[in-house]
């Protein structure tokens, strides 16, 4: 973050002056110390602090009981946050298809760790004539340095070629079920073919196989893991207060989704949507069609949302219910609520430069994402 001097003569300071000064140079380049500033914002006085910084493109995060984070690289790397600064690697990651958008992408800690000590991720996996994604899962060993006995639980079918769209979150449901967003991969209509498992929100057990109850079990022509589909491009998933799944979609040129996720529902894409191809054309049929749901908000212009989370108001009472987005385009960290939803805040500031993912830590704080930063933010309660 900046650290802004005001001097209201230009002689230089002398005495306290000269110590603070120095107290301030001191905190701002030693490593590992975390300078901190205020915001007044919609919840009253809110502390930002950076965790962590030197991160490489940092996509996903999650929390351990104990307060500690753990945070996904793109190009493959898993970090251990001890919240003090400090970062460590841990081993045992899968090999991923880094390229374009892919890459590890989601990081879940389900709420049995302390029993299970098991970590799931999402990541994008080389596949027979392209890449897809993935969800695997392994123990966190005791020092945290380590994800023991890794594998793989699901991935796509059939595949897909190209760098881009593959989602990719991870939710546990309160069931213990896992909802996972796989975007359409570059193929429009492919979100629409339930053969595949393009563009849809998947839910599956813990060992990956298609959960009981999903509604296209049994169907031969369906992958028996979709829950729904017709989606874009999901790169931020939720549950609300109630325990229901929200998803944020990328739209094209217009048309950034927010969707609460119904059991066998389409969400229409490409048949219907917001927005435009980015060459200016036409999507599909217009904005409605029945049997299609609509979206319960919508960005025009595109902001290009990212993760989100629904905030249960544990340190901010104000914000309780209310959903939180990050813009990648825009560099603003979004608050929607209301009925209607919509947007109501736009929070600012350099902690929020390409806000790749929010998230809930068990202690109520908010932590911010920064792809563009490479680092973690801390927002808390400032008195």
């Amino acid at each position: 973050m900046r650290a802004k001097l005001g001097n209201k003569s230009e002689t230089a300071p002398k005495g306290a002056d000269v110590t603070r000064l120095i107290v301030l140079i001191f905190l701002v380049l030693m490593p590992g110390v975390a300078v901190a500033e205020t915001l007044t914002l919609s919840a009253g006085e809110v502390r930002v602090q950076k965790q962590a910084a030197g991160l490489k493109v940092p996509w996903g995060i999650d929390f351990l009981p104990d307060g500690r984070a753990l945070v996904t690289e793109r190009g493959g790397r898993l970090f251990l946050l001890d919240g003090q600064g400090a970062k460590a690697p841990v081993k045992g990651v899968p090999k991923v298809y880094a390229r374009g958008q892919g890459g590890l992408l989601d990081v879940m800690v389900p709420r049995d760790f302390d029993r299970s000590r098991e970590v799931f991720l999402t990541y994008a996996t080389k596949q027979k004539g392209g890449a897809g994604t993935a969800v695997g899962k392994g123990r966190l060993s005791a020092d945290g340095r380590r994800l023991e006995g890794f594998r793989q639980i699901f991935e796509m079918a059939p595949g897909s070629s190209g760098g881009r769209h593959f989602g990719s979150r991870i939710v546990e449901a309160r069931d213990g079920t896992l909802f996972v967003t796989i975007g359409d991969r570059g193929d429009d209509m492919a979100a629409q073919d339930l053969s595949r498992h393009n563009g849809s929100v998947i839910r599956i057990t813990r060992d990956g196989a298609p959960a009981p109850g999903n509604p296209f079990l049994g169907r031969d022509e369906a992958q028996p893991e979709i829950w729904s589909y017709g989606h874009r491009n999901p790169q931020g998933a939720t549950l609300d207060l109630s325990g229901r799944l929200v998803v944020i979609e990328h739209g094209a040129r217009g048309g950034d989704e927010v969707n609460r996720v119904q059991k066998g529902a389409n969400y229409g894409w490409p048949v219907i949507a917001y927005g435009r191809h980015y060459s200016g054309a036409k999507i599909g049929e217009g904005t409605a069609k029945p049997g299609m749901q609509q979206p319960e908000f919508y960005w025009d212009p595109s902001i290009a949302p990212s993760g989100g989370m629904v905030y249960s108001g544990r340190l901010f009472p104000r914000w309780k219910g209310h959903l939180f987005t990050g813009s990648l385009k825009f560099d603003y960290l979004s608050r929607l609520s209301g009925s209607p939803l919509k947007e109501v805040e736009r929070i600012t500031g350099d902690f929020t430069t390409r806000t790749r993912d929010v998230a809930e830590a068990p202690d109520g704080a908010i932590w911010v994402v920064s792809e563009g930063n490479g680092a973690v933010y801390r927002l808390s309660r400032a008195r």
